[in-house]
């Protein structure tokens, strides 16, 4: 029987990204989905500013953009007058270290359709119509067996379910989901189009009435498709009735305005139910979790599918560097040790936004705005109290000797300044110039693929990228110096490099700034290939480096040229 390295269960968005991070790195990966064609859905509206820098890592960000459209102002209506108008992002722009501000609009299946061409490209396909009914752990616990509903068991050394709310993989596993669903929050969702010219698509419509509500948003990509979501109609009893497409036409005459005929398809409708739980654990031996087969929460600020593809690029990099027999094992519990209490955060911060909405749309003029705040974007989720953001600089710690919280943007404020991201953190992005070939490019661009990266600041740091790049050049580490503009850059350092020609990037790592002389603080910094920091060190502390990057990467190939640290080195 053959061995395959991962077998990903589900090929919606979080599924996708996984396979297509573990395809890159040349694992064996397969994706099996039990749907017999791919599913046609819009559900989710699209990435957020943190999904979107990953789907830039994985290269297909510019396709995602040109397909979808900027987030739209929200018209709001009483009584089928409009009473407000609200661009929840006018106040945002992008900037240096998030050129990313705002998330995109796009219909699920786009999105999906966009990554399995992305996947293909890689060789791997997703396999349709395979349902899982079976999960055994092999002979000592170093495989599973998985059967499938037409009978066949096949093999793999890890299995990940990205399966959904209804997880198959979950349930096999015998993983508590508990939580509460509340039976009185219902909407009714489904993709309709309108004729032509109905409805202005360049907002999303919101009637919020006294008794129920209809939502209306544009589907990209589309001449007269759009998202529905209203209140639900009800019986006599006031229990909700099941969606259909007259009853779609008669909520939107009731609260709109619009004429019976307008509504001139309906498909794909569901009824949506407020469900917050979250599994017990996110890993089971050689299984994992990610997604909705692990957390549901409230729609409220749009992080369902969002979270699902953060879980995906989490557990990626881990299960590429134990599969490569660089990283042992317990790499692998780092995953649930990061992922399970933002997991926990979102159902709460979800929670509240719904709450807060609720609240709002009982005002005239209040709608979906109230749900989105600077937390919705992703850019602030961090791993400060993760055993792999123990390096040189611990967190800073509150009062309660907790870690302090992080603020919106994901950055402990001191002082009014603006500080050094702590290690856990989101790593910041910088635009500079390549050092080479003279060209525009940026941090992200520098950590983009599925490799650890190392910057250097300040002169100080070249003998240990130089290490860095002998000892773990082949094992999956990329160094990159990072030069202050009119810096020497006479003495050269393996890798790439980059000119900070506007100190950017010196401002985004705080200390890491050198002033060209040799006076400034020369730094190290070791980026996750997830784009978070995994250690922030004095570049005179090679040794905190060195042992970061062996619990990542294995033994370094030359061990002996760190064998002066702390003191001169070879």
């Amino acid at each position: 029987m053959g061995m395959t390295d991962v077998l990903i269960v589900g090929a919606g968005p979080t599924g996708l990204v996984l396979a297509c991070d573990l395809a890159r790195r040349g694992a064996a990966v397969r994706i099996v989905d039990r749907s017999p064609v791919p599913p046609r859905t819009s559900r989710a509206k699209g990435p957020n500013a943190r999904s979107l820098e990953i789907l830039d890592d994985l290269g297909v960000a510019e396709e995602v953009l040109a397909a979808g459209s900027a987030p739209l102002p929200m018209l709001k209506y009483r009584d089928r007058l409009p009473v407000a108008e609200t661009d929840p992002w006018a106040d945002s722009a992008p900037s240096p270290d998030a050129p990313y501000d705002r998330g995109r609009l796009i219909a699920q299946w786009r999105l999906e359709e966009i990554l399995r061409d992305r996947l293909a490209g890689y060789g791997v396909r997703v396999e349709l119509g395979r349902e899982v009914t079976g999960l055994a752990e092999g002979p000592g616990g170093r495989h599973v067996d998985v059967t499938f509903a037409e009978g066949r068991t096949e093999r793999a050394r890890y299995v990940v379910g990205c399966d959904g709310a209804h997880s198959s993989v979950r349930k096999l596993l015998g993983i508590g989901f508990e939580g509460t669903t509340a039976e009185d929050q219902v909407m009714v969702c489904g993709d309709v189009d309108l004729a032509d010219g109905a409805l202005d698509r360049t907002r999303w419509h919101q009637w919020f009435d006294e008794d129920g509500a209809v939502m209306l948003c544009p589907i990209p990509g589309t001449r007269t498709g759009w998202w529905f979501q209203a209140g639900p109609e009800r019986d006599g009893r006031g229990r909700p009735l099941a969606p259909t497409a007259d009853g779609f036409r008669r909520l939107l005459a009731r609260h709109a305005g619009l004429p019976g005929p307008a509504l001139t398809r309906a498909e794909l409708l569901s009824t949506y139910r407020v469900n917050v739980r979250m599994a017990d654990r996110f890993r089971a031996g050689r299984v994992f979790l990610t997604g909705d087969a692990a957390h549901v929460h409230a729609v409220a600020g749009g992080l369902g599918m969002n979270t699902g593809i953060q879980d995906a690029f989490n557990l990626g990099w881990k299960l590429g560097l134990v599969l490569a027999g660089h990283a042992g094992p317990e790499l692998l519990d780092t995953y649930e040790e990061e992922r399970l209490p933002v997991a926990a955060r979102t159902l709460d911060l979800t929670s509240e936004r719904l709450r807060a909405t609720l609240e709002a749309i009982r005002r005239p003029g209040g709608g979906l705005d109230a749900a989105i705040t600077p937390d919705t974007t992703g850019l602030g989720v961090g791993y400060r109290w993760s055993s792999l953001a123990r390096g040189h600089a611990e967190a800073p710690k509150a009062a309660d000797g907790s870690p302090e919280a992080p603020d919106a943007e994901g950055r402990t404020a001191r002082d009014g300044e603006r500080p050094a991201p702590q290690a856990g953190d989101r790593a910041p992005d910088a635009p500079c110039v390549d050092a080479v070939t003279g060209a525009r490019t940026r941090l992200h661009r520098v950590f983009a693929g599925p490799r650890t990266t190392v910057l250097g600041f300040g002169p100080g740091s070249a003998a240990v990228l130089r290490e860095v790049a002998a000892a773990y050049g082949d094992a999956g580490v990329r160094t990159c110096r990072v030069y202050a503009e009119h810096e020497d850059r006479a003495t050269s350092a393996p890798g790439e490099a980059v000119v900070d020609d506007e100190a950017h990037a010196a401002a985004a790592y705080g200390r890491g700034a050198s002033d060209g002389t040799g006076t400034g603080t020369s730094t190290v910094v070791v980026v996750r290939p997830d784009h978070h920091l995994g250690l922030s060190a004095p570049a005179a502390d090679a040794r905190s480096v060195h042992a970061y990057l062996h619990r990542l990467h294995g033994a370094a190939r030359s061990a002996e040229r760190f064998s002066g640290i702390g003191g001169r080195r070879r």
